[in-house]
C-alpha cells in the first residue's frame, strides 16, 4: 500500500532528486572536512555543479510559475517556495527534511569545503519547482473577474 501511495504522489522525481543531491554532496564534502585533502578539488567541483544545477532549477521553477500566473493562477512566493496551502504532508516533510539535512551537511563541512555553502540552494529550489509544477493556487482576482 505504501509503495502505491509513494508512486502516486506528484513530483516523486523532484523529491528523489533532492535526497540524491544530499548524498552526492555528503560523499564529497564530509571526507574533505575530515581531512582527506585528495578530494578537495572534487568537493569544490561537486559543490559548484550542484549550485549551477540549482540556478537552472530556480529559473525553470520561475518560468513555470510565471506561466501559471499568466493562465490565471495567483502564484505567490509563500505558496511556491514555502508550500503553503494544500500539499501532501509526506512531500512537504521530504522536501523540507532534505533541505534541513543539506543545511546540516553544510554547517558541518563549511570549514573544509567553503563552496558547500552554495549547495542548499538546490533543495530549496526543488521545493519551488514542486510548488510550481504541482502546487494548488487560487485563481487571480483580475482573471476570475474576466471569466
Amino acid at each position: 500500500m505504501n509503495e502505491r501511495r509513494a508512486a502516486a504522489e506528484p513530483g516523486r522525481a523532484i523529491v528523489l532528486a533532492s535526497w540524491a543531491s544530499n548524498v552526492i554532496f555528503a560523499v564529497t564534502a564530509v571526507p574533505v572536512a575530515a581531512g582527506v585533502d585528495a578530494l578537495d578539488g572534487v568537493a569544490v567541483g561537486v559543490a559548484l555543479t550542484l549550485f549551477l544545477v540549482a540556478l537552472g532549477v530556480w529559473s525553470y521553477a520561475f518560468v513555470i510559475a510565471v506561466g501559471r500566473s499568466a493562465r490565471g493562477d495567483d502564484v505567490v512566493v509563500g505558496s511556491l517556495f514555502l508550500m503553503q496551502g494544500p500539499a501532501p504532508a509526506r512531500v512537504r516533510w521530504h522536501l523540507f527534511g532534505s533541505f534541513a539535512v543539506c543545511l546540516a551537511i553544510t554547517a558541518g563541512t563549511a570549514v573544509g569545503d567553503p563552496f558547500g555553502v552554495l549547495v542548499p540552494m538546490l533543495p530549496l529550489g526543488l521545493v519551488g519547482l514542486w510548488g510550481a509544477r504541482h502546487g494548488v493556487f487560487p485563481a487571480r482576482r483580475d482573471a476570475a473577474s474576466r471569466r
